[in-house]
């Protein structure tokens, strides 16, 4: 217990760094809540990050942010940030109903773009915002969707640990407790694209997609407990679902933002077939087979707790008729907070125990910014096809895709 206190309160004052003259400055767009975890904290320790300046809709409120997190700017309207010479890069940390037009006027700027989860309202704004122009010029703005989960070390030590083609079943499960939101909080607006699927949907669908190495075919199940009243209306505050992929594989997936008093971390597990394992004491009138289970224990806020749990279940059977000859079951776990602790082919990568996997991802977002190589990236199309995923859970729930923002692109 204490060694995770102190990787926490490590993780949350960082020590500050001396910054670069090269570094790159972002404002932020908003003085959104989620703006400490996704970049105010994680920038302290980058020594090519300054944050600059922030605007909100409300002055006062903006000038309160700046004050609090040490802010040195505050700028009164969104525009005056994107528009301005000496910021690099903006945070979109926005109600998702405004990711689109924010991200788009950004980008058009020439300002690098580190989005909030999840990218847009639906797959079609993310198809028109991934395939600007601006995106594939050369020297043109960089463009990250925020999945900050997927840049941490564990989640990349869980997806080592087996082949997606050998997979057959994958089941994520999160959950925020009831206190943690209220049914005024954007989530549950429709207008600005509220729901579950939006606001935890995004991850578990993205991981399931990466876990199977491939998109699905179909949702084929889709349930959800919903609000059916003003602004709330057809926003859903837990799901069920369940996605067909290719070669018979199936996927599943559940998350409430309404969950029980005591949180409990968020979990997935990937269940393999059972493939032939080579083992030389074997005579060669027998083989060996596995069926491996491997869960990755809070693979949301993994810098909070995580853990890797490996089951293997070993058969030995007679090559000839298929006869079992023995069976025994082997168990590993497996912490990685950062990339040395993670181990093999990850050891030489960048970080440290106590960075939060905001900073893992600060950190890639950096290197790409600055033209150098990324270990982790996700990519335009993968961002288009998690927002296709939703819309698919959405249409087959009966609720229907989040509605478009209304600013138009062109």
């Amino acid at each position: 217990m204490g060694s995770i206190v102190s990787r926490l309160w490590r993780a949350f004052t960082p020590p500050q760094v001396e910054k670069r003259s090269d570094a790159i400055r972002f404002g932020i767009l908003g003085a959104a809540g989620i703006a400490p975890l996704a970049l105010i904290i994680p920038a302290k320790s980058h020594p090519e990050v300054i944050v600059q300046a922030v605007a909100a809709r409300n002055r006062e409120r903006a000038e309160k942010f700046a004050k609090s997190h040490g802010i040195p700017d505050v700028r009164t309207s969104y525009e005056e940030i994107i528009n301005d010479p000496n910021i690099d890069a903006v945070l979109v940390p926005l109600p998702n109903g405004l990711h689109f037009e924010w991200a788009v006027r950004a980008l058009r700027a020439g300002k690098h773009v580190l989005l909030e989860k999840p990218s847009v309202s639906n797959s079609e704004e993310a198809e028109i915002l991934f395939n600007l122009p601006e995106l594939s010029q050369p020297g043109g703005p960089v463009l990250l969707e925020a999945a900050h989960n997927r840049f941490h070390p564990s989640w990349l030590l869980f997806r080592s640990l087996f082949d997606p083609a050998d997979v057959t079943h994958v089941y994520a499960d999160s959950m925020i407790p009831w206190w943690g939101t209220s049914k005024d909080d954007i989530h549950f607006n429709y207008g600005i694209a509220g729901g579950t699927m939006m606001a935890m949907g995004c991850y578990s669908f993205a991981i399931m997609r990466e876990a199977f190495g491939a998109e699905p075919v179909e949702c084929v199940e889709c349930t959800t407990n919903h609000y059916t009243d003003g602004i709330h209306d057809k926003c859903d505050w837990d799901f069920r679902a369940k996605f067909s992929f290719p070669n018979g594989s199936v996927g599943e997936a559940k998350s409430t933002l309404r969950g029980p008093t005591v949180w409990k971390p968020s979990h997935v597990q990937v269940t393999t077939k059972q493939i032939p394992v080579v083992d030389e004491t074997l005579p060669d009138s027998q083989e060996k087979l596995r069926i491996r289970k491997v869960t990755l224990h809070g693979f949301v806020q993994a810098f909070a707790w995580s853990r890797i749990d490996v089951v293997d279940s070993f058969e030995i059977r007679s090559r000839k008729d298929g006869r079992l000859i023995k069976k025994w079951r082997e168990k590993k776990s497996h912490k990685a907070y950062s990339f040395k602790e993670a181990g093999g082919e990850f050891a030489g990568v960048p970080g440290e125990n106590w960075w939060m996997s905001y900073r893992y991802q600060l950190e890639e977002f950096v290197n790409r910014v600055k033209g150098r190589k990324t270990q982790t990236w996700i990519s335009q199309e993968d961002s288009i096809n998690n927002m296709k995923m939703i819309d698919m859970a959405y249409v087959k729930s009966g609720l229907g895709p989040r509605p478009s923002s209304g600013f138009k692109a062109s």
